[in-house]
């Protein structure tokens, strides 16, 4: 029989602040939940900007130095989640602690994105002079000692993990993916103990640049994403770290640790985005989680504002609460922007939060769809629909 998958450990940072009781005073107890937006890094496009944090508390300063900014988020907010499960320092736990971790890769050099930017405008032949300049003033060397893997690795060097490792890198999917790998391993008996998330850096100008070129960004209000499609769609990215504890009952209750929720289900499919794929893949995993005649589910949406796959994604929200199979939906997003890989895991980390606090998340959207919940949840359903590609879904239950 498959082993019960616990979230025992939540560490979360984000443009809300540090912790879990500074998200859920933003979240949650505030009048009217309200994004922090920054509209000053690159015109016209927002950002929501990462919280001032103490690295000294989670990473001593010899360890920071070698780091990058997204590497730094997300060894501090894996501290977080390791103290919240109470196994941080604990060297016998760690032993077998096994860490997969979903992030961004290193930073690009600015400098020279924006002089071979500035020279492209003048060349007489645009593709010869691009050629030239990637093959002349590109270093591999840069992007190949910034990738994932060191961040897991500064995670276990940092706070002591010395079981296994496994590193994804992409967007949303990576850190579905992890997590994935994470609760199979633990159903499977393949490990008892899991610390599974990912880091996220918005304040980029090469994302920026990359995204903006792709057609993806939000230029307008900061607004809901449901509002957004309206004129089009489009993204805003967020700085955050999201790391979650996953465990099996037996060895939590073994050590007496207390569980947040249940992961009872996790899902991962990757489509060619042709026009229905997201709906399609929304629709298998949504059935396979919770088939109908099952009690109806609370989401969290991780919808991106992007066009195509936000509106397939609502319109399958829209026939699963027509069918009485939902019965409200938030998006996390517009409070806290689009975070790539540390999306599942801090969504995840999130309604375990919103299940052991007894108060779901109330409405931050302006468009309407958001509707205030007419009864508490005892199931959240956690959906991750990529930018580009990669489409999940988990299921996050109450243990009573």
């Amino acid at each position: 029989m498959a082993r019960e998958v616990w979230i025992t450990g939540i560490g979360l940072t984000s443009s809300l602040g540090e912790g879990l009781d500074a998200h859920w005073r933003a979240m949650v107890e505030a009048e009217h939940p309200q994004p922090v937006v920054d509209r000053t890094f690159v015109p016209p496009y927002s950002i929501h900007p990462m919280v001032p944090l103490d690295l000294d508390t989670q990473i001593p300063k010899r360890d920071q130095r070698q780091m990058e900014v997204w590497q730094r988020l997300g060894v501090y907010t894996a501290g977080l989640a390791l103290t919240d499960a109470g196994i941080a320092g604990n060297l016998d736990i760690l032993s077998h602690t096994h860490a997969v971790v979903a992030a961004d890769g290193g930073a690009r050099d600015e400098e020279v994105d924006d002089s071979i930017l500035t020279g492209l405008e003048e060349a007489p032949d645009a593709a010869s002079y691009l050629n030239q300049r990637l093959s002349n003033d590109l270093r591999p060397t840069l992007f190949l000692a910034q990738l994932p893997n060191l961040l897991a690795g500064n995670i276990s060097i940092v706070h002591k993990l010395t079981g296994s490792s496994r590193t994804f890198m992409g967007e949303e999917i990576a850190g579905v993916s992890a997590a994935e790998v994470a609760w199979r391993r633990i159903r499977a008996g393949q490990g008892d103990i899991f610390l599974v998330g990912g880091a996220s850096q918005a304040d980029r100008k090469d994302t920026v640049l990359n995204c903006a070129l792709g057609g993806i960004l939000w230029a307008g209000d900061p607004v809901s994403v449901w509002s957004r499609q309206e004129k089009g769609g489009g993204s805003i990215f967020g700085s955050a770290g999201g790391f979650i504890v996953l465990e099996a009952r037996e060895h939590a209750e073994a050590r007496g640790a207390t569980p947040y929720a249940r992961l009872a289900d996790i899902r991962t499919d990757q489509t060619r985005r042709r026009p229905g794929d997201v709906a399609a893949a929304a629709s298998r995993q949504f059935d396979a989680m919770l088939p109908e005649g099952s009690p109806p589910a609370a989401v969290l949406s991780g919808a991106t504002g992007v066009a195509m796959q936000t509106q397939e994604e609502r319109a399958v929200l829209d026939r699963l609460i027509a069918a009485g199979r939902v019965d409200t939906v938030r998006a996390t997003s517009t409070l806290i922007g689009t975070v790539a890989g540390a999306t599942f895991p801090a969504m995840a980390g999130l309604a375990a939060l919103a299940l052991k606090r007894g108060r779901f998340f109330p409405p931050a959207d302006d468009s309407g769809f958001e509707r205030p919940a007419a009864r508490q949840p005892e199931r959240i359903a956690v959906t991750t629909m990529g930018i580009w590609r990669g489409e999940g879904m988990g299921l996050i239950e109450a243990v009573n």
